[in-house]
């Protein structure tokens, strides 16, 4: 088999592409940097600009299922110009990749795509299943919308769609935690807020597992991607003190504080999302870090 896969030198797709070599799974992948262009064996790099709707076509060859990770990080500074990037960066490329597969003769039956647990909205009571019709109304939630509408445009082309909606990715190669332990490393740890917010996490090894999992057992629809059991901020917190030999003893940090710093995206450190993962695992996946402690473990030597 050979995957195309969209987004695969970042952090979950590096993981993914590892699995796949593990599985014989043949690679594509589609970059807009010419300088990351590897062709070896089972690995074979394209070039694409979505910006300016430029493809080289020649990466659906052969290809039967493309696994789409691109979108801008949210992770930076929400000015006007960016909060365009964080949207157009997904759907566009969504866009490039339906619209090329349209004059393109080709083998593809089957779209995973990411996608995130920021279209629940925020609360402290609601346990969020893929088939609650709760939808948050601010603008992670009309970007994370409007991805996914993206995505269900493939079905007009006889293609199966899945959607992996990610909560936060704990691995210790980049994202979230390495931002969250090094201010607890330094004696400054503290919770955002009260700390009873929800964090719904995944491991990035059970994430990576995940797509493989709806890749080769050929899963459609949308999944939650989170861990079985979402902590609290302040557990999550406290846990990784506790693994680092660290006290919290710093008070909890305003919400006030953190929008003057972060402006609009301080909403990421506050918001609440309880989100539950029953569906892929009734499905029959297992996770391997099914709780925080030994995600923690795992991420702590």
């Amino acid at each position: 088999m050979k995957v195309l896969i969209t987004g695969a030198t970042g952090l979950i797709g590096q993981e993914i592409v590892k699995l796949c070599h593990q599985s014989k799974i043949d690679v594509n992948y589609l970059t807009t940097n010419k300088n990351k262009i590897k062709n070896a064996n089972g690995y074979h790099g394209f070039y694409w600009d979505p910006k300016k709707y430029i493809i080289d076509e020649n990466c659906f060859q052969d290809v039967e299922v493309i696994i789409n990770l691109v979108g801008a990080s949210v992770a930076k500074r929400w000015t006007s110009s960016y909060k365009e990037e964080i949207l157009e960066s997904r759907i566009i490329s969504a866009h490039v990749l339906l619209e090329s597969l349209k004059k393109t003769k080709h083998t593809v039956r089957h779209i995973i795509s990411a996608s995130a647990i920021g279209i629940y909205p925020d609360s402290f009571q609601n346990y969020y299943m893929e088939s609650s019709p709760e939808r948050n109304t601010d603008f992670l939630g009309e970007v994370v919308t409007k991805w996914e509408e993206a995505m269900l445009q493939f079905e007009n082309l006889d293609i199966e769609v899945s959607m992996l909606r990610i909560g936060l990715v704990l691995s210790e190669n980049g994202g979230a935690f390495p931002k969250i332990k090094k201010p607890i490393q330094l004696g400054a740890g503290a919770v955002f807020g009260n700390g009873k917010q929800w964090q719904s996490w995944i491991h990035v090894t059970d994430l990576a597992r995940m797509f493989l999992y709806v890749l080769e057992e050929e899963l459609t629809g949308v999944f939650n991607a989170v861990a079985p059991n979402p902590v609290s901020n302040q557990k999550l917190t406290n846990t990784i003190a506790k693994k680092l030999n660290e006290n919290i003893v710093l008070p909890g940090i305003p919400r006030l504080t953190m929008k003057l710093f972060l402006g609009e995206m301080h909403v990421l450190l506050f918001s609440s999302q309880r989100v539950c993962s029953d569906k892929i695992s009734k499905s029959g996946f297992e996770f391997k870090y099914d709780n925080i402690s030994s995600a923690l473990d795992a991420l702590i030597s």
